[in-house]
């Protein structure tokens, strides 16, 4: 017994009928095994999707998440304080990794009801499933994403999308990186000031007192440090970061 399974059962009686007329031997039967279009995806499928999705995951969370700003609020907060290696990198880029995740929680957790469950259900395609999954999170890149950097990306790719909801992805992107960068560097100004009063304070001081050849550094960062645990700075950053995506 032959036995062919297709998907779209128009092309399945198709080619039964093709191969019935085709000659074959007395008695033999030709078995479709037909599946609506709309079928739950099979395991294969499913790995290769999610392997796909673990390939790109690390550009997918820099570039479309808050992830930028987090990770380059953290580093200009530690540069500030006047210690390059501590925290070490690994702890900042898991601090914003899970501080992301946090922000990101109620969009990834409506991507997952409108375009995941549906699909793994198999009530729509994939196809389907990537333009619901991206409608949440385009509507957060772009209550992110500054008027000024997207409408120079559109008009270089030339586009002229009728709504902001119709801008393209590869549009909207680096526009929104752009201005996480900018948002990021914004806040980075406002944290180094008050650690720049402590270090021309401590300046002034050595210098009104004739020493020159001590390092400023040395002396000002046990203050920094003090100053940033009394008021809790670590808690006010990420509080500020959490603020700002709102």
């Amino acid at each position: 017994m032959l036995a062919i399974s297709q998907t779209f059962p128009t092309f399945g009686h198709t080619a039964g009928a093709i191969l019935g007329l085709a000659g074959g031997t007395p008695g033999s039967t030709v078995n479709l095994n037909l599946s609506g279009a709309f079928s739950k995806p099979s395991s294969s499928i499913t790995i290769i999707i999610v392997l796909t999705l673990l390939s790109v995951a690390p550009s997918l969370l820099v570039m479309m998440t808050g992830f930028v700003r987090v990770v380059v609020v953290l580093s200009i907060t530690r540069n500030a304080l006047g210690l390059p290696a501590a925290p070490p990198n690994q702890v900042l880029a898991g601090l914003a990794l899970f501080i992301s995740l946090f922000i990101m929680a109620p969009t990834l957790n409506q991507i997952d009801k409108v375009a995941i469950k549906p699909y793994m259900a198999g009530q729509i395609t994939a196809v389907q499933a990537y333009d619901l999954g991206q409608v949440p999170l385009k509507t957060w890149m772009l209550k992110q994403t500054d008027t000024q950097e997207l409408a120079m990306f559109t008009q270089a790719a030339g586009d002229h999308p009728a709504t902001v909801q119709d801008v393209s992805m590869t549009a909207l992107i680096p526009a929104f990186v752009l201005s996480q960068l900018r948002s990021a560097f914004i806040m980075g100004f406002i944290i180094y000031i008050p650690f720049l009063i402590i270090d021309l304070v401590v300046s002034s001081a050595l210098m009104s007192l004739g020493m020159m050849m001590l390092p400023p550094t040395l002396i000002s960062l046990p203050f920094k440090l003090l100053l940033f645990v009394l008021v809790d700075g670590w808690g006010l950053v990420v509080h500020s970061l959490l603020v700002s995506f709102r």
